[in-house]
């Protein structure tokens, strides 16, 4: 067992005696306390044994039955992979396949999937012999897979001692706000909330894990907002980890008085760039919103702002496990707490992970992000755009959903747009890409702009499984508009 392994496991245990009664998992019904979850987890590791695998795969919504499994395939020494809900039925076989799961946990919903995919059920367990070489390093416990730019997702190794020192490093930083109920929003699956519910069990809090259906939340993208916010209102939790569109959600609902964030001591906030201005108008609301900085194969978290050291814009400074520096063209290259390797390819061996995004340090150490490198394009004029940062300031709007920014050797950009409410009018998506371009320098700013008739989604092929855009595919299908001056127009002067 590893270090870091064995220092997580004890504080479970002084948990289970100092704080025998204190509520640690609260589920849609159910609570478990300390004194609980370590036992069941003890009983859950022998469960796994007695079934001799290395590979165990969760499929399981949020809930108190996927942390307890989680943990239990953790401190045996196994592998654990969870797959997310949104991802399609193939990703999911696809994910089975290549990580050689012996074991699967799921919810019942996916019995015939499973079956399909040549495995067969014992009790609660489903069960698939698998012949040839193993594909992934030694000492993976946990495989959690990216789906990038392509429709194949990659599995990314990593070490209990990466993930658990990223975990403490989290438990650390958002100490000085003694926040003690944590609300997982985001599913388990999603590597970031999964490390975050470590943190969480680290400082002793109470993990709130309520399923997505009580939480009002389908697939990658939908939310019932009336449900999610009820829900936040009956649990008062005090800590939460936002993706950009969440943080934009619960802040537009403050600012109308429909949620008061009164409980609220950290929030979070990573996954994708976020505006500056709807960081101040969340500090507004009252939400104390911290970003950060992370990615897969870096164990989700290498930045983040904390109460004693924060800069609104930038995501933090490194934590004290991680070193970063700039290469010549300004990509942040990361060391510490990086992958194994990728499933089925050679282990990593190099010192520095290249990130692939572009940043720089102000003089107090505090990174800002500048978009990916490889998505930049450059304008008839010379000027390089990274077409996110523009994207994230279009979409952190009160009216705008969806944003796709276009502008490669072309003299003005372009964006593909989809409201958030179909009711809305270009009028009001106007005076949005006004706002935004506001906020932006010249080279950067919208000029024109054209409404979509459909959503970019997984299913028509516009996006990734976990709803990053994808960049080739939008252009081919949206050319015309792209390399036309389109009807709606939005001077940037």
């Amino acid at each position: 067992m590893s270090p870091e392994m064995e220092h997580f496991r004890q504080t479970l245990r002084r948990h289970a005696e100092r704080k025998t009664n204190a509520i640690a998992l609260w589920g849609d019904q159910l609570k478990v306390d300390y004194a609980t979850l370590y036992a069941e987890v003890v009983y859950r590791q022998q469960r796994l044994r007695d079934e001799n695998v290395k590979v165990v795969a969760l499929a399981l919504d949020n809930g108190v039955e996927a942390m307890l499994w989680d943990l239990a395939t953790l401190f045996e020494g196994l592998t654990c992979l969870t797959l997310p809900a949104f991802f399609s039925p193939a990703q999911r076989r696809h994910c089975l396949a290549q990580s050689q799961a012996e074991l699967v946990i799921a919810e019942p919903e996916l019995d015939t999937e499973l079956q399909s995919a040549g495995y067969e059920k014992g009790g609660e367990f489903w069960r698939r012999s698998f012949s040839g070489p193993k594909r992934m390093p030694e000492g993976t416990a946990k495989l959690t897979f990216t789906s990038g730019t392509t429709g194949t997702p990659k599995g990314v190794c990593l070490s209990a001692e990466s993930i658990l020192q990223v975990a403490r490093e989290l438990d650390q930083a958002s100490k000085p706000a003694q926040a003690q109920h944590h609300l997982a929003l985001l599913p388990l699956a999603i590597l970031l909330e999964n490390i975050g519910c470590y943190a969480a069990l680290y400082a002793g809090a109470t993990l709130s894990v309520p399923s997505q259906k009580t939480l009002g939340i389908e697939g990658a993208s939908g939310v019932d907002v009336p449900r999610l916010l009820g829900c936040l209102a009956t649990r008062a939790p005090e800590s939460l980890i936002l993706v950009p569109q969440l943080l934009l959600l619960l802040v537009s609902a403050a600012e109308q008085k429909a949620f008061f964030p009164y409980s609220l001591r950290f929030v979070a906030v990573g996954g994708a760039r976020v505006a500056e201005q709807l960081l101040h108008r969340a500090q507004r609301v009252g939400l104390p919103v911290y970003e950060g900085y992370g990615l897969s194969e870096c164990s989700s978290v290498v930045c983040l702002n904390r109460p004693e050291a924060r800069r609104p814009g930038s995501v933090g400074r490194p934590l004290p496990t991680v070193q970063i520096r700039l290469a010549d063209d300004g990509e942040v290259l990361i060391k510490g707490s990086t992958l194994l390797g990728y499933l089925g390819e050679a282990p990593h061996t190099g010192e520095w992970w290249p990130s692939g995004d572009l940043g720089e340090f102000d003089a107090e150490g505090f990174l800002y992000l500048k978009g990916r490198k490889k998505h930049q394009f450059v304008t008839s004029f010379g000027r390089n755009v990274n077409p996110e940062w523009v994207e994230a300031e279009l979409t952190q709007r009160r009216h705008i959903a969806q944003a796709f920014v276009h502008g490669e050797a072309l003299p003005r950009n372009h964006a593909l747009l989809w409201p958030h409410r179909l009711d809305c009018t270009d009028e009001q998506l106007a005076a949005a890409v006004a706002e935004a371009n506001e906020a932006l320098p010249d080279y950067a700013r919208v000029h024109h702009w054209s409404r979509l008739d459909q959503p970019f989604t997984a299913a028509n092929g516009l996006l990734t499984a976990n709803g990053r855009p994808r960049r080739d595919a939008i252009v081919e299908q949206y050319r015309a508009q792209l390399t036309e001056p389109a009807l709606c127009e939005e001077s940037a002067s």
